[in-house]
């Protein structure tokens, strides 16, 4: 089995991130000894990566042959997209390329991270523009999705044709953007497609994931339902069509629109300086808001996912200059993503103790999935007819069920696979022929360090079982402070009981030991440990000190 897999005269899938889960995707493909990126995403902070909020795919591989890397092509602008970007193009040291909208927004984090000079970014005109990277031929395809800008990638390669999706999903009245219609994709199909890569996240969805239009009508049924009520809407920030449907249910409403959150600020001006939200109300301050009567204001806030710092959270907390009182009503238009259930229940349970009232779209259709369901998988199946599916953006679950699917519905070869593993493409039959290794990266304070290192293998450690620390003198007599253990009570008890087994420790060791440092260290912290894990049940990390030696 080879060990460089550098693509020699064939074509090779490798996903470094995005499959196997969902977020931080980052897709490779190789040709003739060169490599082409796309997208360069991260996802955010979990329980097990306790005190970080950035998590990035491992790009050791493909920094190891950065001189054969020749671009990263951005599908849109979400941030399991393009949010490791200005964290690792300088290094990678090629051109970006993104559509206009997608452009904007990466060029503000460059700015921000002070690399706008230091990175080539490449505006590409969004309605099928191309651009040609080595043996790369790459046409932006654009599709729906719950961004503006959302696009596929059509590859053009000497081996064949891929459809890349990025995310996407079909929709007759998205809003905002023409998307490719089905005629067009039925022509593209016609040419040939040797692989269609594709967008797994709603494959055990039986129904269409549904219209922008249709949000557009339950929304403004909402708004006019609670007539005389503050009502504040929650979304994603990113969806530029949404923002839009909100600015024309204010307007039609007869309610003043305020925003509240710097990511909706930030998207608003972005979209505005490319073209959308043109008839966009003037957002009022948080005075003028307050000042209003409740059923003349609109307020559009970050915050729909339970993040403790956006404003949602702020204002369920009574801890925000907009507030809302007994009878007022938020709109959560957006699903709940995986693992935010916990901190969205909790800010829904905040605003329940007050006594408002909460809609979301499982009681009205205030909100669709930017994301495929099977009528939508099959109807591209069956325009684009590929040879080979592989199934990505997607936990295991979600990338075999397509996988299944796409075979029943007449796809000769499906490709399952996940982060690491080497698929070959053409020539002949498709597959794995290795894998290498993957893994995480998370952002630690300013320093991005492995997923698994010391660091956070030690914070995960006290989080767990909190700490003891010993302190001993000269005279080899402890002190002890422990944070952490389930001791209130019973703590003065716990420290003589531990000080007292460290003295017996230290007094059992032969006397040629006795005078060595690191003996008495070791007899100290196992002596404190089995007295902390007696009193309390716990196995803490045990640090001892010699003072004075």
């Amino acid at each position: 089995m080879r060990k460089d897999y550098t693509p020699e005269n064939e074509l090779l899938f490798l996903a470094l991130g995005g499959s196997a889960e969902i977020g931080m995707n980052v897709n490779l493909y190789g040709c003739n000894g060169k490599w082409l990126m796309v997208d360069l995403g991260m996802t955010f902070g979990a329980n097990e990566y306790p005190g970080t909020e950035l998590v990035f795919a491992d790009l050791d591989f493909i920094e190891e042959r950065a001189d054969d890397l020749l671009g990263i092509v951005l599908t849109h602008a979400h941030e399991d997209h393009i949010g490791a970007v200005p964290y690792f193009a300088e290094e990678l040291g090629v051109p970006l390329y993104a559509t206009p909208f997608t452009a904007d927004l990466v060029m503000r984090k460059l700015e921000e991270a002070g690399l706008a000079g230091s990175v080539e970014l490449n505006v590409i005109e969004e309605d099928h523009g191309s651009i040609r990277l080595g043996p790369f031929e790459v046409t932006y395809i654009p599709l729906a999705h719950s961004i503006a800008e959302g696009n596929a990638l059509l590859i053009d390669t000497p081996h064949g044709r891929i459809f890349h999706t990025g995310d996407w999903k079909l929709d007759e009245d998205p809003i905002i953007g023409e998307p490719t219609t089905e005629e067009e994709l039925t022509e593209i199909g016609d040419d040939g497609v040797l692989a269609l890569v594709c967008d797994s996240t709603n494959v055990f969805n039986p129904d269409p994931s549904g219209s922008e239009g249709a949000v557009y009508q339950g929304l403004m049924e909402e708004a006019k339902k609670h007539d005389g009520r503050r009502v504040l809407v929650t979304t994603f920030a990113s969806n530029v069509a949404r923002l839009h449907t909100l600015g024309e249910v204010a307007k039609a409403t007869g309610r003043q629109l305020c925003v509240a959150g710097r990511s909706l600020d930030r998207i608003i001006a972005v979209a505005q300086d490319n073209g959308y939200l043109a008839d966009f109300p003037d957002p009022i301050d948080f005075d003028t808001a307050m000042g209003l009567p409740r059923g003349e204001v609109l307020i559009l806030a970050t915050g729909g996912q339970g993040e403790p710092r956006a404003a949602l959270a702020r204002i369920a907390d009574g801890n925000h200059p907009l507030y809302l009182v007994r009878g007022d009503v938020v709109l959560f238009s957006s699903r709940q993503i995986p693992g935010n259930e916990l901190a969205i229940g909790r800010i829904q349970n905040q605003l329940a103790e007050r006594g408002i009232v909460m809609v979301t779209d499982r009681q009205s259709e205030i909100h669709v999935s930017g994301h495929p369901g099977r009528p939508e998988l099959e109807a591209l199946y069956g325009w684009l007819r590929p040879d080979i599916l592989v199934p990505v953006h997607g936990e295991m679950r979600h990338m075999q069920e397509q996988g299944r699917l796409g075979l029943a519905s007449g796809i000769e070869h499906s490709v399952v696979q996940q982060n690491g593993d080497i698929v070959r493409l053409a020539p002949g039959k498709p597959g794995k022929i290795g894998e290498i290794e993957t893994g995480r990266l998370v952002l630690d304070g300013d320093l991005i360090v492995p997923a698994d290192g010391d660091s956070i293998v030690m914070r995960r450690r006290l989080a767990y079982n909190g700490v003891v620390v010993v302190a001993l003198n000269h005279l080899l007599e402890p002190s002890i402070e422990a944070l952490g253990l389930p001791l209130v009570e019973d703590y003065p008890d716990f420290v003589e009981e531990a000080k007292a087994d460290i003295a017996r420790a230290i007094d059992k060791l032969k006397r040629g030991s006795r005078r060595d440092p690191a003996e008495i260290a070791e007899a100290a912290r196992l002596a404190a440990r089995r007295a902390a894990q007696r009193w309390s049940g716990k196995r803490p990390q045990v640090r001892v000190m010699l003072l004075g030696s």
